[in-house]
């Protein structure tokens, strides 16, 4: 099959398809008698297991490995759910630094509603996110915030 051919049956552009071809993770085809890419039926399960194993997390070079290993007759399971645990243990410290970084917005943004504009002096920087302890905090009552917006203030 043509790779125009290819790229519908599993859904890959042609141009991405070259590229895979290009860093190695599929072996170029042979030519036909034309210069065109002549794929072999087998290419669209290889193709498709590409397509499945990045959307799992793993990367181009990771898949490569895969298909190299499966290529020379070795086992790859035990060495992909490895991966695949490396991909979840990353994720899980991502995750915990998303929640950090959520916090600390969290943390600013109340903050930022206790502080008073008019304290907010310093012509390049916002006082909510300045480390200056000293910046002053409005007075205000706590209920007054509960089900309102963001309040609209002017930095000088």
């Amino acid at each position: 099959m043509q790779i125009g051919e290819l790229a519908r049956a599993t859904g890959v552009p042609t141009k991405t398809i070259r590229y895979y071809e290009e860093i190695g993770v599929l072996p170029a085809p042979p030519r036909a008698d034309n210069g065109y890419r002549s794929y072999p039926p087998e290419m669209v399960d290889r193709l498709t297991f590409v397509k499945d194993a990045q959307e799992t997390g793993l990367t181009l070079s990771e898949i490569g490995y895969i298909l190299d290993l499966r290529s020379k007759g070795v086992g790859t399971c035990h060495h992909v759910v490895e991966l695949l645990e490396r991909h979840l243990a990353d994720l899980d410290k991502h995750i915990r630094t998303l929640r950090a970084t959520r916090k600390q917005l969290q943390g600013l943004t109340e903050r930022a509603a206790a502080l008073d504009p008019s304290g907010c002096t310093d012509p390049n920087r916002c006082q909510t996110i300045s480390p200056d302890p000293g910046v002053r905090i409005k007075p205000r009552l706590r209920a007054a915030h509960v089900h309102s917006g963001p309040q609209p203030h002017e930095h000088h």
